[in-house]
């Protein structure tokens, strides 16, 4: 073990584009066996590339980008014009942006699996659309079209793919926009005339032609527009690669059951799959996608003897000594050096031959940070850890730290012996704090706002430190950059990483997202300081809306240890003309003033990710009456309604399986969380006794299910989900303003404990309801009717019966996002539900 102090020097980061040899498993470098890495060696005799392009993460073919990538072996990517924002969470509360940022790491994962590299363009997935018009009218047609024209222009596609076409048989308006976007883009990515703002950075390209990946030929063969008379290319797509050991269909499954936040784990594929293209632009082509297209070193310019050592790799290649093509890989890297530098394939294969050195010398190493985060300024402790595996002549020259801290080392590697090196590096002042990038302002419509160029498509942030390793290997130097990443022990996971951030002095998190006042009298606000540094002390204050008083004015604080916790107490009172608002927390340190909260999205199989978002509430001043106190809550998939009945006035209790076998009548309502039927096991063996209970005199109100049984995990068959039948349909509203017709507008449930108006639909965020009603038995009363533009009218967003001596509803009206929303009209509906026994 050799221990060495290191010296520090600048370590630029490029934000362009850069090509990637492989995304690997988060954290350490994954080892490469045998069999992957000559598959590697053969990919650098493969000169070609695909785009691929849809609207949301899940959408892409995972099994045709796994057959593209390491059977084809071009470079694939996949761009994804949302992060998936607009979706529902199976696993757990998180909605909007919260979701979008588990998503993206999802597709990451996936990405490390099947092996294309990963885009998004600046849209936010506004939720369900029913064309493509209102998508490109939402996101800004230009933006996001010059988002697909960058994402062109940068990785230099030879073949574009969609997995959408560009109308109604997409069946959402983000899936036909995404076909439609990248057609326009595939015809205007080579005029130079067009965001000619981007060439400071790219040049213009012209695919050689764009196809349509038909999800359904039987479907597409019975809608075929005209100008679609070209016959389908079919490829053979579940192939078995000896050197991987699996076949695409294997690895496909596996890529795409990274989709948890949606439940789309599926079985893998083991037998004969064919994918289907049809061409939609750009040059013919009879049987292959690549048709035409040279894949080989002659588009490279003087590269004839690089093909040739290339193809000596790959027949001298011993799968039991990888390390005797290191000298053959190094005299090719230098070979390679002396193309056209500017040459996107000369890049890119310059480094694939990096990679393929360090994975046939068995080359590990990383840097492990004490702490996942540090503050500008502070000084933190690094541990370096290196070793190569393989019997060879390798020397290890320099480490550098992107904070501007370097070495000279010069050590001879041994097989097997690890070098382990600790240091100290201060963050830079001025250092970043990390939040995602498209996080950093505040969505504009349906779009992220990045100023950045060069940031736009990137799937996360560069990393906040960097590490690069400097070898010297027979000869020639290589410089290896990895971020610097935190790791730790679990003792049931094991090794686990996450990504080392640079945070705030202190943070500040209120314990309600929303506050609601239903009269003058005063509620007691908390404010959650932490520490992210030693030392931090100051005041912080609490900003209101003009109408409300809040006492003290300030208050100190004092945080000795990093990540010590401090709770504060306000008082927080509506005067007459308290206006609707926001509740901000704003702290000062002899640092400067900090506004930001703290929040962490932690599941098993994504790296932690962490957030800061504003330290704010939303205060509510609203005139609303409940008459049901005492409310039990069967808890469903990604909901926050509980909180909201909290402020309410109400009691809640979660009920479990223990709570469903007692006494149910002590409740004034029992409500069912979002797709509580569909992830809770065992509740369909509780639907007898909820229906007794709602024969009793019980009020029960059930939140929206998803029809699709392949989300169903019960225990027992559910032969209903009220006290008579109906259907649930993917029927919805998606347009937030759409105007609510009252069926009855005597009905009770308009008129008590609150007088409901067309005002309560005022400020909606993001649609009306989804997944309504059908076929509802005659016992059922609608208390709605309402449509999306040009269709027709539905009357299943809520469906009301008396069964016995209560009362049961089935609604699809989207209060899970409403509430935690603070929609004033939202609130006082609800309260009439629960209210309804009452």
């Amino acid at each position: 073990m050799s221990l060495k102090k290191l010296l520090p020097v600048p370590l630029l980061i490029c934000l362009l584009f850069q090509v990637s040899f492989a995304q690997v498993p988060y954290g350490s470098i994954k080892p490469a066996p045998s069999g992957e890495i000559l598959s590697n060696i053969k990919k650098l005799n493969i000169l070609g590339s695909v785009l691929y392009i849809a609207a949301h993460p899940d959408d892409e073919n995972t099994l045709l980008l796994a057959y593209l990538a390491k059977d084809r072996l071009v470079r694939t990517g996949y761009l994804s014009l949302t992060r998936g924002d607009g979706g529902q969470n199976l696993i757990g509360p998180e909605q909007g942006e919260n979701i979008g940022v588990i998503r993206t790491q999802e597709l990451l994962a996936a990405r490390r699996i099947d092996g294309p590299d990963q885009f998004f363009s600046r849209a936010y997935d506004f939720g369900f659309s029913k064309s493509t018009d209102e998508a490109v009218r939402t996101w800004g047609q230009d933006k996001v079209l010059a988002d697909v024209v960058w994402t062109i222009r940068k990785y230099q596609p030879d073949v574009i793919m969609t997995r959408f076409p560009p109308d109604a048989r997409a069946g959402h308006g983000h899936h036909s926009a995404s076909g439609y976007l990248a057609e326009e883009a595939f015809k205007i990515s080579n005029d130079p005339t067009k965001f000619p703002e981007q060439l400071a950075y790219v040049k213009p390209w012209q695919a050689r032609r764009i196809m349509w990946n038909v999800f359904v030929p039987g479907a597409f063969l019975s809608s075929k527009k005209p100008e679609e008379a070209g016959n389908l290319i079919g490829i053979e797509t579940g192939l078995f690669n000896p050197l991987l050991g699996r076949s695409y269909g294997e690895i496909a499954s596996e890529s795409r059951s990274q989709h948890k936040s949606q439940g789309f784990g599926v079985a893998p594929n083991r037998g004969a799959r064919i994918d289907y293209l049809l061409l939609k632009g750009g040059d013919p082509v009879q049987k292959d996608p690549l048709e035409g297209v040279d894949i080989t070193w002659k588009r490279v310019i003087n590269s004839d003897a690089v093909q040739t050592q290339v193809s000596q790799l790959i027949t001298g290649f011993k799968p039991d000594q990888p390390a005797a093509s290191v000298p053959a890989l190094v005299n090719l890297y230098g070979a390679i050096g002396k193309l056209d530098t500017t040459n996107i394939y000369v890049k890119a294969k310059r480094q694939e031959v990096e990679m393929l050195i360090r994975q046939c010398l068995g080359l590990w190493f990383e840097t492990n940070p004490v702490d996942y985060a540090a503050t500008p300024g502070e000084t933190i402790k690094l541990s370096t850890n290196i070793v190569s595996r393989a019997d060879a002549p390798i020397k290890l020259l320099t480490v550098r730290y992107s904070t501007g801290k370097d070495t000279t080392l010069n050590i001879d590697l041994k097989p097997n012996d690890v070098v382990l090196w600790p240091t100290m590096v201060t963050i830079p002042k001025n250092a970043k704090i990390s939040q995602p990038y498209w996080l950093e302002k505040p969505i504009d419509k349906g779009l992220f706002q990045v100023d950045n160029q060069k940031l736009i498509g990137l799937p996360e942030n560069p990393p906040a430190l960097t590490a690069s390793y400097t070898f010297e290997v027979s000869g020639q130097r290589f410089t290896f950059s990895r971020p610097v990443v935190y790791r730790s022990t679990d003792p049931v996971d094991g090794e686990t990483y996450r990504p080392f951030i640079i945070q705030p002095d202190v943070t500040a998190n209120l314990t309600e997202r929303v506050f609601i006042f239903n009269d003058n009298a005063p509620k007691m606000t908390e404010v959650v300081l932490k520490a992210g540094r030693a030392n931090v002390s100051g005041t912080v204050r609490m900003d209101v809306p003009t109408g409300w008083q809040i006492e003290p004015a300030s208050q100190p604080f004092d945080l000795k240890t990093k990540g010590d916790e401090q709770r504060l107490s306000f008082r927080l009172t509506p005067l007459e003309k308290a206006q609707n608002g926001k509740l901000q927390a704003v702290m000062t340190t002899q640092n400067g003033t900090f506004t930001t909260g703290l929040r962490f999205i932690a599941y098993k199989h994504i790296p932690t990710q962490t957030l800061f978002p504003p330290a704010e509430a939303k205060l509510v001043k609203l005139d609303v009456k409940v008459t049901a106190k005492n409310i039990g809550y069967i808890a469903g998939a990604g909901d926050e309604v509980p909180a909201a009945l909290q402020q309410m006035g109400c009691r809640v209790t979660f009920l479990s399986p223990t709570e469903l076998t007692g006494n149910l009548s002590v409740y004034d309502a029992i409500v069912v969380g979002v797709r509580a039927y569909n992830t809770n096991s065992s509740l369909a063996r509780y639907q007898p006794k909820l229906m007794d209970y709602v024969k009793n005199g019980g009020t029960m109100v059930v939140q929206y299910v998803t029809p699709n049984s392949s989300f169903l995990r019960n225990e027992a068959p559910l032969p209903q989900l009220g006290p008579y039948p109906f259907t649930v349909v993917n029927e919805r509203v998606t347009e937030e303003d759409a105007p609510m017709t009252f069926v009855n507008p005597k009905h009770s449930l308009l008129n008590y404990p609150n007088k409901i108006t067309e005002a309560d639909f005022s400020g909606w965020i993001q649609e009306r309801g989804i997944y309504f009603a059908r076929d509802w038995d005659k016992a059922y009363e609608t208390i709605f009717s309402s449509h999306d533009q040009n269709e027709a009218a539905k009357e299943g967003s809520l469906i009301y019966a008396k069964y016995g001596k209560g009362q049961f509803m089935y609604t699809g009206l989207v209060f899970f996002r409403e509430l935690p929303a603070g929609v004033p009209g939202a609130y006082r509906l609800f309260a009439n539900l629960i209210s309804a026994g009452k």
